[in-house]
């Protein structure tokens, strides 16, 4: 190898053997290591030596782009390096034509959001969707209800997650439902979070914490992973700006509320540790600031360096 090392604009000394000719050698080679090789892939898809991912990205993040150009926004998600992502909706396109072009641009889609609705009344149109573009999991992230969330509406929603989870175990997909921050009111000496959780079926029924929305309602993320462990078989991983006041139970803030991860209040080492924990199988970035095009990759490079 070395007999052929002319490169960096220098010449290379082949099998000679003094101490300085393989000085230059492996000099040499290291120069042509550095020229040559690609970007890191871990880098790309944001996974450091703490932080092991799988990370993807809901796709939701990018909805104004998405609602203008379809194909150039997931070109735009598989330059940054992203390989999975999880849906919530396929805009306007017909399910196979989005899996179509998932395919083209490289996507794994491994999860997809429905309404309340469909789980309650068409079940059989969220399977065949889920089917078509091959997910392994399908959520709910939003319970219609009338505020404050009380316990008859909780357990109105456990009777429709057991059923559809049912329904589509019997099809090899996993049901889970994304925590939104209202389900933390206050119920025995628990909160209706604990109810839904301890009232679900385990073998049909996952959770999705989106650590903006238990944090959001002066929750500790760490603590829920503790307590549930591997319930919480997925996760989105979003900060909450510095200053803005918690203990909200209404589901709802700002979208200029989401930052960059690690910029925030979110003591992120602290919850990845619990995750790994829990033995969390999914992250995804979800993002829903209007500079969100921006700042995901900021994020990506924060899950490169984090460290826990």
């Amino acid at each position: 190898m070395f007999a052929k090392m002319q490169f960096c604009g220098m010449h290379c000394p082949g099998m000679k053997t003094s101490t300085t000719s393989w000085a230059i050698a492996l000099a040499c080679l290291a120069a042509l290591s550095t020229w040559a090789a690609p970007a890191s892939k871990e880098k790309q898809v944001g996974i450091g030596s703490s932080f092991r991912g799988p990370i993807g990205l809901q796709l939701y993040s990018l909805r104004a782009d998405f609602a203008k150009d379809v194909p150039g926004t997931l070109a735009k998600v598989r330059d940054y390096g992203i390989k999975y992502v999880e849906l919530a909706g396929t805009y306007k396109m017909h399910p196979l034509r989005f899996k179509e072009l998932l395919d083209q641009y490289g996507l794994v889609p491994i999860a997809g959001h429905f309404s309340y609705e469909q789980y309650r009344d068409k079940i059989d149109e969220v399977i065949k969707e889920a089917k078509i573009l091959g997910l392994q999991y399908a959520g709910c992230a939003w319970i219609p209800h009338k505020a404050p969330f009380d316990e008859a509406q909780a357990r109105a929603a456990i009777a429709v997650f057991n059923k559809a989870g049912e329904a589509l175990a019997k099809e090899g997909i996993k049901f889970f439902y994304h925590v939104h921050g209202y389900e933390f009111q206050p119920y025995q000496k628990e909160t209706l979070m604990d109810l839904m959780i301890k009232e679900t079926k385990p073998e049909h029924v996952a959770f999705e914490m989106d650590v903006l929305w238990v944090f959001f309602p002066g929750q500790d993320p760490a603590k829920w992973l503790q307590k549930y462990g591997s319930r919480w078989e997925l996760m989105h991983l979003k900060d909450l700006k510095q200053g803005v006041a918690r203990g909200s139970l209404t589901g709802q803030t700002d979208v200029t509320n989401d930052v960059v991860l690690g910029t925030g209040q979110v003591n992120y080492p602290e919850v990845l540790r619990a995750a790994r924990r829990a033995k969390v199988k999914w992250y995804f970035i979800e993002d829903e600031s209007p500079t969100a095009a921006e700042q995901i990759p900021q994020s990506l490079q924060f899950l490169e360096r984090v460290r826990f």
